[in-house]
């Protein structure tokens, strides 16, 4: 292994990538695995460069003093060696070699400022070069640009044919054109895995204490739904015997579940998409048939009612699923954890190698762990606890009605059934947009996830209409428009706003997205600041918990416990933008700077 050279605090120079510029920076960290550097620019831009693209600023100043002091016949004895025996001498064609070697610079600078604009970075490398400020910018412009750029590389190819440039000038292109293509993955790859510094969620003791506040939260809340009086003062609720809070038989129904969900994601239908690349510049590959999966259930749940199998079984046994699967998800977690162990240092989680066996047992420590092509951590993101949750949902519904020998369900529950089916179904259909998520990109697969998609979203996001089945609550028809209403507007600002988010990701450059505004950012991407993102900084967290609240008021207002979802949603939600909001001024610097001064409010409209 090389050693390094440049020590954690030191000032040097380094190169800006896609361009020959250097600027002053500081060593923050050296990775031993990926031999990179992470650098931190004036402007607190951070990111992760070669180590031949770094140089002292004693030797950067030297070279730059050479070169500017450099007389003509120092020039000449340069370009003699290179010069072959069969070119002419030089003085015989020191005109035409003058005037085509200034078209040549020329043209290369208008190369290099055409790929500036075509891929844009932050506004600090703008000001370093003497540019103006520049805010905002149209995606219109990289279709022009892009459009420029086209005969002037045609121009360089038949321009490299003919060998009119030195050697030395050769080299340093074919350095500049190196180092455009690493750039193109430099932009969205992450610097490989290094030690977590930064523990959330309390550190270690905060999640050795989450791995039992979150059982016994969810016990707690489904024990309190089973009371007459479900309030808050009725606390310690009683206690059920502990050999009956398992069943083998309900056990083994999870685990067929489990599975046949498993099953139909393994599926060869839907389309193959590639995820983000990670930090070895590898992409994943992910089948998209989640809709699929959920049409085969539904087809199954319908075989199962044809043959009079009575679903509200789960209703009767809801208990013991849950404790079911609280047992897989921790028999999961360790799995898990043991299995990361022995994955490659690229491989591990930037969230969850901390090196603490707790923080990263609860985190994840490894990001994307499979077998052979089959991604646990995505399978468990949407498929067993996402449809399970209509199922269970459904499940209430028949309870209700044979409980209160009703021969339809109240409208309430109708209400409920139907918000939340919307909400699934939603996420099923544009299932590949997860792949985005820090979920998906930051979060490794630990216990942290394995409880929260297996357990906590099908028992805790079902509670609206678990609580209905004992405790039913009547509404008026205009009462239910009046939620009907707040339940699609909710529902408009999520989706839009995340099909705003997801095709400007998708395609910048695309005529329909002409009209939305972005700052450029170092990394290449923008921060949109029109539409919906020029509103608030997370408008898909507004419209979320818009619906949550929605999802609530059907049961009523005589107890707090059916408004549990909506005030988790909120503290859910604001500390999930706390860390966006670290993550991204980290990675975007002084971009994200301006684009909080031009969107000043993060979740809730002159509030928040």
């Amino acid at each position: 292994m090389p050693n390094r050279r440049f020590a954690d605090g030191e000032v040097v120079m380094g190169r800006w990538p896609g361009s020959v510029l250097y600027y002053e920076v500081q060593v923050t960290s050296y990775d031993d695995v990926s031999h990179l550097y992470t650098v931190k620019y004036k402007d607190g831009t951070e990111l992760a460069l070669k180590e031949s693209d770094i140089r002292s600023q004693s030797s950067f100043k030297h070279r730059k003093s050479q070169s500017s002091s450099s007389s003509p016949s120092r020039r000449s004895t340069s370009r003699s060696r290179s010069r072959s025996p069969g070119r002419p001498a030089k003085g015989r064609r020191r005109s035409s070699s003058q005037s085509r070697e200034h078209k040549d610079d020329k043209k290369k600078t208008i190369q290099e400022t055409n790929l500036a604009l075509l891929k844009p970075s932050e506004n600090n490398t703008r000001r370093y070069n003497g540019e103006p400020d520049s805010t905002e910018r149209n995606d219109t412009s990289c279709i022009i640009l892009e459009q420029k750029l086209k005969p002037d590389l045609e121009i360089e190819r038949v321009l490299e044919q003919y060998s009119l440039r030195s050697r030395e000038e050769e080299k340093k292109k074919e350095e500049i054109y190196s180092e455009k293509k690493i750039f193109e993955t430099i932009k969205t790859i992450e610097k490989a895995s290094s030690k977590t510094k930064e523990l959330e969620f309390g550190g270690r003791i905060g999640t050795f204490m989450l791995i039992f506040f979150l059982p016994a939260t969810v016990f707690y809340l489904l024990l309190m739904c089973r009371q007459d009086d479900p309030s808050l003062m009725n606390f310690p609720p009683p206690l059920p015997a502990l050999e009956s809070l398992w069943e083998a038989r309900v056990f083994g129904v999870f685990l067929l579940w489990f599975f046949l969900q498993a099953l139909f994601s393994l599926l060869p239908i839907g389309k193959v998409v590639e995820g983000l690349p990670l930090s070895n510049g590898r992409k994943l590959q992910y089948r998209i048939n989640g809709f699929y999966a959920f049409i085969l259930t539904a087809a199954a749940i319908g075989t199962l009612l044809y043959f009079q199998f009575e679903l509200h079984y789960l209703y009767d046994h809801f208990m013991q699923f849950a404790v079911s699967a609280a047992a897989f998800s921790t028999v999961l977690s360790i799995y898990l954890y043991i299995r990361s162990l022995k994955a490659p240092e690229e491989e591990l989680a930037p969230g969850g190698n901390s090196g603490y066996l707790v923080y990263d047992f609860f985190t994840g420590h490894e990001l994307n762990p499979r077998i052979g092509s089959f991604d646990l951590k995505y399978f468990c993101e949407l498929r067993p606890g996402l449809i399970g949750w209509v199922v269970i949902n459904l499940a209430m519904l028949l309870a209700e009605m044979k409980i209160h020998n009703q021969s339809m369900p109240s409208l309430s529950m109708i209400l409920v059934n139907s918000f939340q089916l919307l909400y699934v179904v939603d996420a099923l259909w544009n299932e590949e947009a997860v792949l985005t998520t820090m979920d998906i990109t930051h979060d490794g697969f630990g216990f942290m996830l394995a409880f929260g998609d297996l357990v906590w979203v099908p028992f805790v996001y079902s509670l609206q209409a678990f609580y209905l089945v004992g405790h039913p609550t009547v509404i008026s028809w205009p009462v239910a428009a009046a939620i009907t209403i707040l339940n699609c507007i909710g529902y408009y600002i999520f989706r839009s706003a995340n099909s705003q988010k997801n095709n400007f990701r998708r395609n910048p450059a695309d005529p329909k997205l002409a009209y939305l505004k972005f700052i450029p950012t170092a990394t290449g991407k923008g921060l949109l600041v029109t539409g919906w993102w020029g509103f608030v900084r997370h408008p898909n967290y507004l419209g979320d918990i818009i619906m949550a609240l929605a999802w609530s008021l059907p049961c009523g207002f005589n107890h707090i416990l059916p408004y549990f979802y909506v005030i988790y949603f909120i503290c859910l939600l604001i500390h999930r933008e706390a860390r966006d909001e670290h993550h991204c001024k980290q990675k975007y610097g002084l971009a994200w700077e301006r684009y909080c001064q031009r969107v000043p409010y993060r979740i809730f409209p002159y509030i928040y």
